[in-house]
C-alpha cells in the first residue's frame, strides 16, 4: 500500500509539474478558446471510444452468435480475429459508393449522416460517472427523445433519394415501426420523469443512488420492459428487423447503398443500440451507480472488496455490456415477426400497458408507496 501511495504521489506531482509549465499559456488564451478546448477534450475522446465500440460490438455479435450456433465465427485476422473489424472497414472504404442515376444526389448521400448523428449526439446529456455530464441540461429527457425521433428523418430520406420503389417500401415500414414503438418509449419515460421528479438525467440517476439502491427496476418494471424490446424495434433489430427482411423487400431502404455510404448506416444501427443500452442502464438500473452500494453491504468497507462499493463509469459500463448481450441473443434465437404481429404489438399491447401503469404509478407517489416516496 505504501509503494502505490509513493507512486501514486509521483504522478500527482508531475501532473503539477506540467500544469505549472502550460498555465501562463493557457491562462493568455482567449476566453472562448479555452472554452472551446475544454469542449472538445470532452467529445472527442468520447467519440473515439463510441466509434472502437460500434467497431467491436459488430464483432462481438459474430462470435457470440457462432457460440450460440455451435460456429467459430471470424478467427482469421489477428489474434483471436481481433483485427476484423478493421478490416471490415478498410473493405468498406475501398469499394466505390454508386449513386443511382435517377436519385436525388444530395439526399442520398447525407440520409445516412442523419441517421448515425442522433445515436451520437445522444451522448451529450447522459451522465457517465457522478456529477459528470458532457452538457448537463435540464431538459435531458425532452432532448434523448428529440434525437431518437430525429433518426427516422434518415430512413425516410434514404428510402425516397433512391427513386427505389424495394427502397421506399422499405422506408415506410420502419418509419410505421419506428413511430409506434416511439411513442410506447415516450411513455414509459414519462414513467421515470414521474419517479425522478426531473427531466435531468444526471438528477433521475442520483434519485436512484444511496441506501437500499433505489433503482425504478422494480418498481417500474413494466416500463422497463416495454422500453427496452421497443428499442430493440426502434433500431429494427431481430426479431423486429422487417425493414431490412432480405427475403421479404431486398435488404429495405438501404438497398441502393454501397460502400462508406452503406457502412455508415450499418454503423448507426449498431451506435443505436449501444444508445438504447445506455439509456435503459440510466433510466431504470441507476446508471453509474454500484448494485453493492447499500447499507447492507456496509461489511465490504475496509476490505480488498470496497472498491465495488464505488460509484462510476466502470459500473454504467458494465450495464450496457449486459443490456447489449440481449440485442445479440434475440438476434440468434428468435425468429422474425410478421409486420402485423409487430404493429399489433406495439399499439395494442405496449402502449395500452404504459398509459395504465403510469396511472398505477400516480396512485403509488399519492400513497407514498415506491423508492421515491423518501
Amino acid at each position: 500500500m505504501a509503494a502505490r501511495s509513493h507512486e501514486a504521489d509521483q504522478v500527482t506531482n508531475l501532473i503539477y509539474s506540467l500544469w505549472a509549465i502550460f498555465e501562463p499559456y493557457w491562462n493568455g488564451l482567449p476566453e472562448l478558446l479555452r472554452d472551446v478546448i475544454i469542449i472538445l477534450l470532452q467529445i472527442v475522446p468520447l467519440l473515439v471510444v463510441i466509434i472502437l465500440c460500434v467497431a467491436y460490438l459488430t464483432f462481438w455479435e459474430r462470435k457470440i452468435i457462432g457460440w450460440m450456433q455451435n460456429r467459430i465465427g471470424p478467427n482469421r485476422v489477428g489474434p483471436w480475429g481481433l483485427f476484423q473489424p478493421f478490416a471490415d472497414t478498410i473493405k468498406l472504404i475501398l469499394k466505390e459508393v454508386i449513386v443511382p442515376a435517377k436519385a436525388n444526389r444530395f439526399l442520398f448521400l447525407i440520409a445516412p449522416i442523419l441517421s448515425i448523428s442522433p445515436a451520437i449526439a445522444a451522448w451529450a446529456v447522459v451522465p457517465l460517472f457522478p456529477d459528470f455530464a458532457i452538457a448537463d441540461i435540464d431538459a435531458g429527457l425532452l432532448y434523448v427523445l428529440a434525437l431518437t425521433s430525429f433518426g427516422v428523418y434518415g430512413v425516410i430520406i434514404a428510402g425516397w433519394a433512391t427513386n427505389s420503389k424495394y427502397a421506399f417500401l422499405g422506408a415506410m415500414r420502419s418509419a410505421a415501426q419506428i413511430i409506434a414503438y416511439e411513442i410506447a418509449m415516450g411513455f414509459a419515460l414519462v414513467g421515470v420523469l414521474m419517479a425522478g421528479g426531473s427531466l435531468n438525467l444526471g438528477e433521475i440517476t442520483a434519485a436512484q443512488a444511496g441506501p437500499g439502491n433505489s433503482w425504478f427496476l422494480l418498481p417500474l418494471f413494466p416500463l422497463f420492459v416495454v422500453y427496452f424490446i421497443s428499442g430493440v424495434a426502434e433500431t429494427n433489430r431481430a426479431p423486429f428487423d422487417v425493414a431490412e427482411g432480405e427475403s421479404e423487400i431486398v435488404a429495405g431502404f438501404h438497398v441502393e447503398y454501397s460502400g462508406v455510404a452503406f457502412a455508415i448506416f450499418f454503423l448507426a444501427e449498431y451506435a443505436n443500440m449501444i444508445m438504447i443500452a445506455a439509456l435503459t442502464a440510466v433510466m431504470f438500473l441507476g446508471g453509474w451507480d454500484s448494485p453493492f452500494s447499500g447499507a447492507m453491504f456496509g461489511f465490504l468497507d475496509g476490505t480488498f472488496l470496497e472498491f465495488i462499493r464505488m460509484p462510476g463509469l466502470h459500473w454504467l459500463s458494465v450495464k450496457v455490456v449486459f443490456f447489449l448481450f440481449f440485442f445479440l441473443w434475440f438476434r440468434a434465437t428468435f425468429p422474425r415477426y410478421r409486420y402485423d404481429q409487430i404493429m399489433r404489438l406495439g399499439w395494442k399491447v405496449f402502449i395500452p400497458v404504459t398509459i395504465l401503469w403510469i396511472f398505477v404509478e400516480g396512485g403509488m407517489v399519492l400513497m407514498g408507496i415506491g423508492p421515491w416516496s423518501a
